[in-house]
């Protein structure tokens, strides 16, 4: 949901020209990431402004998009120290991607004493998404500071008749101040820095050789690729076919809007706005969406539609038509925008390899959660598994060489539980794809009636498979009759695969 440069292709032709680098949870078309691919519709040309009688726009994505600005990259004021590659050093550790996963463990690697180079063509570059978490997700890591607001809770609509409130804090991360927090860190303790883009690596027994596009070749022992869903240095044996969560979001200053600036709206499942346009509230139905929202103030607000799960993923113009048709009904009189995202989050698929020569991180070694889309403080909770792991191998007196080190990593970073958990999630996610808009209505009034411990956990990573099994019978009891016999009647066949993945998976 809000849930962050190489070519990513996937069997349905989806291209990301550049996703962010290093880490993607959101790919915001107001930065570096541009999508060219006309199924999702983006890449298209700029639309024709349409006025109304009395002069204003009307209510269409043509008009909505008039609005965004030309985007304008923002750099951090930092002087980095560079990787000197005339001295053909080999360094211990190459991360390849400056996002939050990257720097993150280039920060906890160094802090061990042990040599990194960060790889990335726009080291400096302040990352254009926006952020959303759970507030004791980063109270556990003890990044309450990078969270510039907080909501007291959340909100679900569910209906026009059934409204949810979540008794849990949620904040926005202030993305200038975490990465600013990270590369000063990672400055301290003598990270080097390169600012290219990573075209190929050869590994040798000893090291390995990351070929960079400006012809610098890096040497080091580990290689972590941080690269979001790029799967450029990770490999993968497996037919890659995931779902696709799809969003269009604008931070945007508005009138008035009907939300109440204390809680932030989780999701919007309502779709009266589309009485108006059976056509479009009949595509709703079979494959719907809602709106995620952060009122920051009565009139700036961060408002994004998305499409949770589908496959393929649906087309990035029907989501913005459907944003205008609400936020028209809703009331909310867009007056200009200060940024916007398209977003294009891949969930679930296999896992890469394990274990290979390169370590992965977030996206690129299939850390999305595939019944949500979140990322973020999976990843960064994950930064410090990752980071031992590595000091453990080559800080200490064993030798270990880059391919010991790097199959060590990926056995503490996919241990047999979080596998399993994995496999629960696959399955919420192919029972999420089949249900249309009253059947998804069914499951999110149940699953918000669960226990906080059982709906928190399963948000944010922490349950495990037999805490898992326990929160499937739990929002069975839950459901309605219609969503039970729903449940059993698209989940078998979800569900004798799952069984059959978790029976073949051993240590």
């Amino acid at each position: 949901m809000i849930n962050m440069d190489t070519l990513l292709k996937t069997p349905n032709k989806l291209e990301f020209l550049h996703p962010l680098h290093g880490y993607s949870e959101k790919l915001s078309s107001s930065g570096s990431s541009r999508v060219q691919n006309q199924y999702f519709g983006f890449g298209s040309k700029k639309p024709t402004v349409r006025w109304g009688k009395c002069g204003n726009l009307r209510a269409s994505s043509s008009a909505l998009l008039e609005l965004v600005p030309e985007f304008k990259k923002e750099n951090l004021d930092f002087e980095l120290p560079l990787y000197d590659s005339s001295k053909g050093a080999m360094v211990d550790l190459a991360v390849v991607g400056g996002g939050p996963a990257g720097l993150a463990v280039a920060q906890q690697v160094s802090e061990a004493g042990l040599s990194v180079c960060a790889i990335d063509p726009n080291p400096r570059l302040i990352w254009p998404n926006n952020y959303g978490v759970w507030v004791d997700e980063f109270e556990a890591m003890d990044l309450l500071d990078c969270l510039d607001t907080i909501w007291s809770g959340a909100v679900v609509f569910i209906d026009d008749k059934t409204k949810k409130d979540l008794d849990r804090p949620y904040g926005r991360v202030n993305r200038k101040l975490l990465k600013s927090k990270m590369l000063q860190k990672c400055i301290s303790n003598g990270v080097k820095f390169h600012q290219a883009k990573v075209i190929k690596v050869i590994h040798e027994e000893a090291k390995s050789l990351l070929i960079c596009n400006d012809g610098v070749t890096v040497h080091a022992t580990v290689v972590l690729d941080a690269t979001g869903f790029s799967r450029c240095l990770v490999q993968y044996d497996k037919p890659y076919n995931p779902g696709y969560q799809v969003a269009y979001g604008i931070l945007a200053e508005v009138d008035e809007h009907p939300f109440d600036v204390d809680k932030m709206l989780f999701m919007d499942w309502r779709d009266s706005h589309l009485d108006n346009d059976m056509e479009l509230k009949q595509r709703n139905s079979r494959i719907p969406t809602f709106l995620y929202a952060m009122p920051f103030s009565s009139t700036k607000i961060f408002l994004e539609e998305t499409s949770l799960v589908a496959r393929p993923g649906l087309r990035m113009d029907d989501i913005q038509e459907r944003m205008v048709a609400r936020l028209k009904h809703l009331g909310i009189r867009v007056k200009s925008i200060e940024e916007d995202e398209q977003c294009v989050i891949p969930m679930g698929g296999p896992l890469p390899v394990l274990p290979q020569r390169v370590v992965g991180i977030g996206g690129t070694a299939g850390m999305v959660h595939p019944s949500t889309g979140y990322m973020v403080a999976r990843t960064l909770a994950a930064a410090p598994i990752v980071a031992n792991s590595i000091v453990q191998c080559l800080g200490s007196d064993r030798g270990f060489s880059g391919g010991e080190t790097s199959a060590q990593v990926w056995k503490d970073l996919w241990p047999i539980q979080r596998r399993r958990q994995r496999e629960f999630f696959c399955f919420g996610m192919d029972i999420l794809l089949k249900l249309d808009l009253p059947g998804t209505r069914r499951f999110f009034d149940a699953f918000f009636d669960l226990e906080p411990h059982y709906w928190h956990g399963f948000l944010s990573s922490r349950l495990f498979l037999p805490e898992l099994i326990f929160f499937g019978l739990s929002l069975f009891s839950y459901a309605s009759n219609t969503s039970r016999i729903e449940i059993m009647a698209k989940g078998t066949l979800p569900l004798v695969n799952m069984i059959n993945n978790l029976v073949k998976d051993t240590e």
